[in-house]
């Protein structure tokens, strides 16, 4: 590591857990985040101060003034710009050394098989359940563990599903494909703007430890927080034997 980096990243590196060798992984490491909205704005923003060398956001929606009131990435000046470029521009106006591929698309199953496999870690920070199963299918058939979050009203859900264990659950485990769970937009139902962060950052923690490999990260386990009571509550997951997704996909 360059002098400049050892100064930048300083306070990772006093970290026992991290240190100089858990700082050169996050360096050297390749994060997929899928949406660029309240949950993939701190996402960004954490992923890119943290020093992970290289980021892809993928989001084919603009910035719109509604979007201001909790998606931090975005300002009034990018009203109408793409999403996924604006947190690439907040990124890059944060840490100019990070690499930052914005792609204005939908993450449909034709892109993820391209994009997972180049991943080290793929974050989730979409907003409907037919984007977060086709995140998840690929992430099972590429073996790339898989940040998961969502939020609405003041309410949120954040796991790790990590497909390179052979004991643990997929998304598709917990939320079936064929349940016909409904989407619930937050422009019907409103979203308490401070939950986004709170999530988003989890998430970004999550990933930086599965990156670095340190710590315990959330797999098997799923994390509820309501903001109302600020209470979280957490369930374990277990594999399903059943499950359509990761059956036919145990690792060898």
């Amino acid at each position: 590591m360059r002098d400049d980096q050892l100064l930048r990243y300083s306070r990772h590196i006093l970290l026992d857990a991290i240190g100089i060798e858990g700082q050169q992984r996050l360096l050297a490491a390749h994060a997929l985040v899928i949406g660029a909205g309240g949950l993939g704005s701190p996402v960004g923003l954490y992923l890119g101060s943290a020093g992970v060398g290289r980021i892809t956001v993928v989001d084919d929606d603009r910035v719109d003034t509604t979007n201001l009131q909790r998606q931090i990435a975005h300002r009034m000046d990018r009203v109408g710009t793409p999403k996924a470029e604006s947190l690439a521009a907040a990124i890059a106006a944060l840490n100019p050394e990070v690499v930052v591929q914005p792609l204005v698309r939908r993450a449909d199953a034709a892109l993820l098989a391209e994009l997972v496999p180049q991943a080290d870690v793929v974050i989730d920070c979409s907003d409907n359940f037919r984007t977060r199963h086709a995140v998840n299918a690929a992430c099972v058939q590429h073996r790339r563990p898989l940040v998961s979050g969502a939020a609405i009203g003041f309410d949120a859900q954040i796991a790790v599903f990590d497909a390179r264990r052979a004991d643990a659950p997929c998304y598709a485990c917990l939320f079936a494909p064929d349940a016909g769970h409904e989407d619930v937009a937050c422009a019907t139902m409103g979203v308490f703007a401070p939950l986004v962060g709170i999530v988003g950052s989890t998430q970004a923690a999550e990933a930086l430890k599965l990156l670095a490999g340190i710590g315990e990260p959330l797999a098997g386990r799923l994390l509820m927080l309501d903001a109302l009571a600020m209470r979280f509550d957490e369930i374990r997951v277990a594999r399903t034997d059943d499950c359509p997704v990761c059956r036919l996909s145990s690792p060898t």
